[in-house]
């Protein structure tokens, strides 16, 4: 084999091996991508059900207003009303944009950058959503109190057993909060390692 026909088959090789490259490349991305997908899936699910709950609520409030009968019961439904409408739409917001972070359009830097960027406010968010549960649960308690039971939470009197019942479910909304937050980090930490790997 001549020296120029040598060149030529070295040359084809080098093209095709490029091109093997490249294509294994985008299905190695296209897989992370996938795996990235999943990891926010089980996430989605428990906030998008959460979001009907509090939408739920939202309604339910909304159609006993007319019972809030004092300045103090009207000024926890509107607030309430606010939670339950306005903390969902953030938190799936901040979810979805995670979760349809593309990696193929950016470079590896610039894909950490948005998810760096991403994964704070997402955090913030949680944070300050498990801040708030244990005040909305107080809001909530006399809205209800009065849209079931005709009855102004703060005028009547509490028996230390009812005292103790709410302080217990404050401390357990407080504790699943912070579980809840923890299974944000562990997935979002998992998610980092995903595009990390992609660096090597």
């Amino acid at each position: 084999m001549e020296l120029e026909e040598m060149q030529t088959v070295w040359s084809q090789m080098s093209g095709q091996l490029e091109q093997q490259k490249k294509l294994t490349d985008k299905i190695i991305i296209e897989m992370t991508q996938q795996k990235f997908k999943n990891r926010f899936s089980t996430l989605s699910f428990y906030e998008v059900l959460g979001a009907f709950i509090c939408f739920a609520a939202a309604v339910v409030i909304v159609l006993n207003l007319d019972k809030m009968n004092t300045w103090y019961l009207m000024g926890c439904s509107i607030l309430s009303i606010i939670f339950f409408l306005v903390l969902p739409i953030i938190s799936l917001r901040s979810l979805y944009g995670m979760k349809h972070l593309n990696l193929t359009t950016n470079n590896y830097k610039e894909t950490l950058v948005e998810f760096t960027k991403k994964k704070k406010r997402m955090l913030l968010i949680q944070r300050s959503g498990a801040a708030l549960s244990a005040l909305l649960m107080w809001l909530v308690v006399p809205v209800f109190m009065m849209a079931f039971n005709n009855k102004d939470f703060f005028q009547t009197e509490k028996s230390t057993g009812l005292l103790i019942f709410y302080a217990a479910t404050t401390i357990g909304i407080i504790i699943f909060a912070r579980w809840g937050y923890g299974c944000y980090k562990s997935i979002t930490a998992r998610a980092e390692a995903d595009l990390k790997e992609l660096e090597a």
